[in-house]
């Protein structure tokens, strides 16, 4: 693995040109993906927060809905942020009609649980692998992960939800740390990336 891995975010929706500087900072070559064929040349890959129904959607209509789950099976590392935690997650308690994920961790997302848009907020959250104390977390229509499988690594939790989890290559986080300037997730991500784990 080269010292600069290669991960692409996917720009299909959602806050994409955070996820680009925050992984460039970490000492990634950073791109953006709207395609199929553009998941071969990845060492990993963002999913960004936005609308995860939206999201969905929009993977189908480009015909990244197969060959990202094949991708993510075959051993792809992924980080998903809010959004991108309910897409990874192999079950959603509530979903929109028709609304489908790309899988990868086992555990069950609650949509929306930290309450609509005017009640986002910011806290600090312990995030186990981050040096340096809790990261500033920012929650926009957050989900929690109601409860997880045996081999999904809980992180972080917050007001006792569990907001940060961990299975394989598959990270992710209910909250956007692309959002604060601290970039030690994206940090996290980026060396596992780099290690091959």
């Amino acid at each position: 693995m080269t010292s600069s891995p290669t991960i692409g975010v996917l720009a299909l929706q959602g806050d994409v040109r955070e996820h680009l500087t925050a992984l460039a900072a970490a000492d990634a070559a950073a791109t953006a993906v709207r395609r199929p064929e553009e998941l071969a040349a990845l060492d990993g890959l963002v999913i960004p927060g936005g609308e995860s129904t939206t999201i969905s959607k929009l993977a189908a209509l480009f015909g990244l809905t197969e060959p990202l789950r094949a991708a993510i099976r075959a051993g792809l590392p992924v980080y998903g942020t809010c959004a991108g935690l309910i897409m990874l997650a192999d079950k959603i308690l509530d979903p929109r009609s028709g609304q489908e994920t790309f899988g990868g961790i086992d555990m069950i997302v609650r949509r929306n649980a930290f309450g609509r848009q005017n009640e986002s907020f910011e806290a600090f959250v312990d995030v186990r692998g981050v040096p340096g104390g809790p990261v500033e977390g920012v929650f926009i229509r957050a989900p929690w992960v109601e409860s997880v499988g045996a081999s999904t690594e809980v992180l972080a939790e917050y007001d006792g939800h569990i907001v940060a989890v961990r299975q394989g290559n598959v990270l992710a986080t209910s909250f956007h740390p692309e959002l604060t300037g601290d970039h030690r997730v994206h940090e996290l991500f980026v060396s596992a990336v780099r290690a091959g784990s």
